[in-house]
């Protein structure tokens, strides 16, 4: 099963960079409308019901992936496909590479509307004020948190725990996305979910930042410089995982990262992360080819950890003394209580 679930990641990832996010009926939009039904029916403003919203949201998810794997149990193939139907569906690489091309073609243009316009669909910042160096610093940010959030980090929970792992943790991030932001509305009740997204992300986000220290050549950056950078900055940002990846990628890429964010009426001042210039629309080209290299270098990583463990598990069931059965054994030790009985005659 363990070959089976390789095999699966390695063609779900496959199937995620060659078609992308489906246009319509995308079971994570479908979950979204699911879960926004469900928050309706629960909200309160305090924890204990964000509490229980999370459970069942993310559980449910987690016990159908338990349900799917008990059901492909002995059908190598079906668990294959099963596997890279459930990676195709959590992981987003191609179209946040989509998108960032998007952006710095407008950049590029000079056409700033264009660019404004386009960055929604990246993060939820308000970008009525933003100049082309902001607009491309809010690009770069998202693209070095997405290719955790929407990449690696799917992968190593596939890797760590198959079918449960993959959609518990797509799950998971949809209600941060949802909930988990710091409004009047969901500063109580969004706590549980955006405390276990944290939990999720803190593996995969140090991972992320690693590959981006190791890929750096790639995008004509230092590994050195990046790694100086990562470990000096990441513990800046307010998230205890976003400031990883944001981090290393300025490191990579040279730039200057963080600053003051302006989300549709509230505002954040943020530390710089970098030594560098702010980024320009080159740098998101830059950005989005670096993020390829690290999604690729994860899905392998994935899929080597799921074929070691399944080498470990053969070593381990090859060096195991069997138990005799008991037609091995000879009358006497098989059926004591006839010898017995026998005697007693």
């Amino acid at each position: 099963m363990r070959v089976a679930e390789a095999v699966g990641l390695l063609a779900g990832y496959g199937l995620d960079a060659v078609f992308g996010d489906p246009r319509r009926w995308h079971p994570v939009a479908g979950f979204g409308t699911a879960a926004s039904a469900l928050e309706k029916r629960v909200y309160a403003p305090d924890r204990v019901a964000g509490a229980r919203f999370a459970a069942v949201a993310v559980g449910a998810p987690v016990l159908a992936g338990a349900a799917l794997a008990g059901l492909t149990r002995r059908r190598p193939v079906l668990r294959a496909v099963a596997v890279a139907a459930a990676t195709w569906t959590v992981l987003g690489a191609r179209t946040l590479r989509a998108e960032a091309h998007t952006m710095a073609g407008a950049l590029e243009r000079g056409d700033i509307e264009a660019a404004r316009g386009r960055l929604g669909h990246l993060c939820g910042r308000d970008p009525s004020a933003l100049d082309e160096p902001e607009l491309a610093r809010a690009t770069v940010e998202s693209v070095a948190e997405n290719t955790s959030d929407a990449v690696v980090a799917p992968l190593f929970w596939g890797a760590v725990a198959g079918l449960p792992g993959l959609l518990g943790y797509r799950a998971a991030n949809t209600l941060d996305a949802m909930v988990g932001h710091r409004s009047p509305r969901y500063a109580r009740f969004g706590t549980v979910a955006a405390r276990l997204d944290d939990a999720l992300n803190l593996a995969p986000s140090r991972l992320t930042a690693a590959l981006t220290v190791a890929l750096a050549p790639l995008t004509r950056g230092d590994p050195a410089r990046a790694l100086r950078i990562w470990l000096r900055d990441g513990h800046r940002h307010p998230s205890p995982n976003a400031g990883q990846c944001e981090s290393s990628m300025a490191g990579a890429l040279g730039i200057r990262l963080g600053g003051r964010n302006v989300y549709f009426g509230r505002a954040e001042d943020r530390p710089h992360l970098g030594d560098g210039a702010p980024p320009l629309a080159p740098d998101i080209t830059r950005a989005a080819r670096l993020s390829a290299a690290i999604g690729l270098a994860a899905a392998g990583l994935a899929a080597t950890y799921r074929l070691t463990t399944a080498l470990r598990a053969h070593r381990t069931r090859a060096t195991t003394p069997r138990t005799p059965s008991p037609s091995a054994i000879g009358p006497s030790s098989a059926r004591p209580s006839a010898v017995r009985a026998g005697g007693s005659r």
